[in-house]
């Protein structure tokens, strides 16, 4: 949900252009308005293809932006974007170097034009390699994210992108606030993927992994109705879960957790967790 922005937000005054279509750059620059950013999205004349298969989260991510429609290929369209560069602090994109550098929008010709701007280039891949096709689903399969053939319950790495480029964006500004000129930072999603699985990596969310089903009181459990999340981590959550179910230390294991949490629905145990202080909720349904 968007917030209203105030003049007391931490980015009031700011101003982003942003060119960056599908998910990671309008997610970034939702952030940033939501930040009390003043956002100008371009996008060419055919739109971004989220209008086209998902309006609704299209419409929501930018709210409070103004959109203006440019063709980037004509000698106009570069020109209105290079007067919005005229007074712009950061600059969003996520379109292949070699395609930005077709533009004279590649972070040398734009430093060269605007020497206030600060150039935030969602990519792929780092540094050589950001000219490598991908998306989110193939930056999960590179780190090992999907598991079973299954698809990914969310973009995460399109999300997770659109977060690190709004914290570039800020050490950005920064930067510039230290040396009086605006600088350049590329976003690798490759990289985020990378990050993500470092629990992976480290087996703490492998099958069987401390947290990927080895610990009783960090797993879900089916209820009469619906299944319950558990996450009694800490010493106290779990003392406090035996305590509160009657169920003695000696007594404890995955069993019998399975046979106490099928006693009653998913929601009436949530009820009954927010109650006793429990980290446990049930499992909502998919959208």
């Amino acid at each position: 949900m968007t917030q209203p922005v105030t003049s007391t937000a931490p980015l009031a005054g700011v101003r982003v252009v942003s060119i960056a279509i599908n998910l990671p750059g309008p997610a970034a620059a939702a952030r940033l308005t939501a930040l009390g950013a003043e956002v100008t999205t371009v996008l060419p004349p055919t739109g971004d293809p989220m209008e086209h298969y998902a309006q609704p989260y299209f419409d929501e991510m930018h709210v409070g932006q103004t959109i203006e429609r440019v063709d980037l290929k004509s000698e106009d369209g570069r020109g209105r974007l290079d007067t919005l560069l005229a007074e712009t602090d950061i600059f969003l994109t996520s379109s292949r170097p070699s395609a930005l550098k077709r533009l004279g929008l590649d972070p040398t010709s734009v430093s060269g034009r605007h020497t206030q701007v600060c150039q935030i280039d969602i990519v792929g891949h780092p540094g050589e390699a950001a000219e490598i096709a991908g998306h989110d689903l193939t930056y999960q399969a590179g780190a090992g994210l999907v598991r079973g053939g299954q698809m990914p319950a969310t973009t995460i790495i399109d999300l997770a992108g659109a977060e690190r480029a709004v914290a570039d964006a800020c050490a950005a500004l920064v930067e510039r606030a230290r040396t009086g000129r605006g600088c350049h930072r590329e976003v690798p999603l490759s990289d985020l993927a990378d990050t993500f699985a470092r629990p992976v990596v480290h087996g703490l969310t492998v099958p069987g992994g401390l947290l990927g089903g080895g610990l009783p009181v960090y797993a879900v459990y089916a209820a009469s109705q619906g299944h319950v999340a558990l996450a009694a981590l800490e010493p106290h959550f779990t003392t406090r879960l035996l305590e509160v179910l009657g169920i003695s230390p000696e007594d404890f294991s995955r069993e019998r957790l399975e046979e106490t949490f099928a006693e009653r629905p998913a929601d009436e145990w949530q009820k009954w967790a927010e109650e006793h202080d429990i980290p446990l909720v049930a499992v909502a349904d998919p959208a």
